[in-house]
């Protein structure tokens, strides 16, 4: 029995190293190897997860772990907050800038720290409006939700508040021009909720996402205010288009333009540079790839995989 033991053992280690020597072969690490240097690691996702959630409670007094705080206490309490969180900050925007630049040494180096904790200071400054666009979220929520019973209702378990404090966070760190930063939060916040948010996307106040799961929006998305999504939505492109050499062109405006009170149903697809009007009701299962005038009505006609859109004018 304990040769047989020894002979599995001896196995296993031969199969490793064999495996071993096939990964360190430069035809299998090239493109997927960050090679370390000094003073050059990979930003955190644990760190990352400190910062947020030390932002959540600020934006959040009295929520997640901090049930003690007061009127008299409340400037200690998130001034401890604020400054850690603006230290991980910066220490992680300048881990980002990795993925696209070689400062590593001398005053390059140096312009690369200064330059993390400018960003950084300028990102605290911009709670106050994460906090104001954050809360009319919330309102959004309770308000949209026959289910809700409370505020803090919404604020503890709903998935789209926990996905929007994650993107509302990225997208300021997103305008400011922070590296990798932004969608590693957003992605945080996907993979917890199923909802799907680049930072590069504009969304208004009071914005709610009903249940959320499959929830998709595009980077270049422009949501206007008081818009309410339900799961299985997606805001998406309806083409990508390359270069003279057949690369994909990046950061031109390819998603859809939401306009102010619209209400889009379950499984609806919206793809292109397309506007959906003020007013408008988009049902669900629907497919767009056209634009809808304001006050529309748009639903999936039964027994037909056809759409019928009435204008404001047409049902008066």
């Amino acid at each position: 029995m304990e040769h047989d033991r020894q002979t599995e053992l001896i196995r296993t280690e031969k199969t490793i190293h064999k495996v071993v020597d096939e990964l360190c072969r430069p035809e299998s690490y090239e493109g997927v190897y960050q090679k370390p240097t000094q003073d050059k690691v990979m930003p955190s996702i644990d760190a990352l997860t400190e910062f947020v959630e030390r932002l959540r409670r600020v934006i959040f007094p009295g929520y997640f772990s901090d049930s003690e705080v007061s009127l008299e206490s409340m400037p200690y309490i998130l001034g401890n907050h604020l400054e850690k969180a603006e230290r991980i900050l910066s220490e992680q925007i300048k881990r980002g800038y990795g993925f696209s630049c070689e400062i590593t040494y001398g005053q390059a180096f140096i312009e690369c720290e200064e330059r993390s904790r400018t960003l950084s200071r300028e990102f605290i400054t911009t709670i106050p409006r994460i906090r104001s666009l954050l809360a009319s979220d919330v309102v959004a929520a309770y308000e949209g939700d026959p289910a809700a019973r409370s505020i803090g209702e919404a604020i503890f378990s709903y998935p789209s508040i926990k996905a929007m404090t994650n993107y509302r966070i990225a997208h300021e760190l997103y305008r400011l021009g922070v590296e990798i930063i932004p969608r590693i939060i957003t992605e945080m916040a996907h993979s917890q909720t199923g909802i799907d948010i680049h930072p590069g996307a504009a969304i208004g106040e009071r914005f709610f996402i009903d249940h959320g799961t499959g929830t998709v929006i595009g980077e270049t998305c422009e949501i206007g205010r008081n818009v309410r999504l339900y799961q299985g939505v997606t805001l998406g492109a309806v083409s990508f288009p390359r270069d003279d050499s057949g690369r994909l062109v990046k950061g031109i405006p390819r998603h859809p333009i939401v306009e102010d009170n619209v209400i889009i149903y379950s499984g609806t697809t919206i793809l292109g540079r397309v506007r959906i009007g003020t007013g408008s009701v988009i049902g669900g299962n629907v497919w767009l790839t056209s634009d809808v005038p304001p006050h529309a009505r748009v639903v999936q006609e039964k027994h037909a995989q056809s759409v019928i859109m009435t204008t404001q004018e047409e049902m008066e």
